[in-house]
């Protein structure tokens, strides 16, 4: 039993991923580009999101991500998503004690890089990782992401917080899908391939 803890993030075209759904739901170190998503949804962008959720076995988070979707996923309605997300088994990766009133929500207490390792040990199927930038860095450093799926917006931001910040480990990755909306949102699938390879252009 050994589940794949799978990315699925939005970024910018220069790999920012702070605040893409509305002014105020991000704006930590002064961020002032809150809301750069809505722009660009379409039915194509619909069609992938729906993919994404529809493979996913449970959805893990840290604890300012969840706080945003608990406040708003419950009073979906079912048929606009809402059976989906509120249903499937949530998990919240934090340092310390939390209550969860979302349903089918585990917190995972202590340092994620242990917790988050012994999840994916005892799940089948995939947990996706939905935004959760904090949390991120400690999957990459541990190596404990096995896929990214992502939608790159054709938006150039400039500030705010990475996919992959300043001294994210080297990774190889390998590229596995891609496909494009209508509005000019690329999406990209990658797996994990262990260390960068190099070599040299003769």
């Amino acid at each position: 039993m050994t589940g794949r803890l799978v990315v699925s993030t939005f970024v910018s075209l220069d790999g920012i991923m702070q605040g893409p759904g509305g002014v105020g739901e991000d704006d930590s170190n002064g961020f002032p580009h809150g809301g750069w998503l809505p722009p660009h949804v379409d039915e194509g962008f619909g069609r992938i999101m729906t993919e994404v959720f529809d493979r996913a076995d449970g959805m893990l988070l840290g604890r300012r991500s969840y706080e945003i979707l608990a406040s708003h996923w419950p009073n979906v309605p079912d048929d606009e998503g809402g059976e989906k997300i509120n249903g499937m088994a949530k998990y919240v990766a934090t340092r310390t004690p939390m209550t969860a009133g979302w349903n089918n929500t585990r917190v995972l207490v202590g340092e994620a890089a242990q917790t988050v390792a012994e999840l994916k040990q005892d799940t089948d199927g995939e947990v996706l990782v939905q935004g959760s930038s904090n949390l991120l860095r400690t999957l990459q450093e541990a190596e404990l992401v096995d896929e990214y799926r992502l939608l790159v917006f054709p938006v150039v931001l400039g500030e705010g917080k990475r996919l992959f910040a300043e001294g994210t480990k080297p990774t190889g990755l390998k590229l596995t899908g891609s496909s494009a909306t209508d509005a000019g949102v690329v999406y990209l699938t990658y797996e994990w391939a262990g260390k960068p390879s190099y070599g040299a252009v003769a």
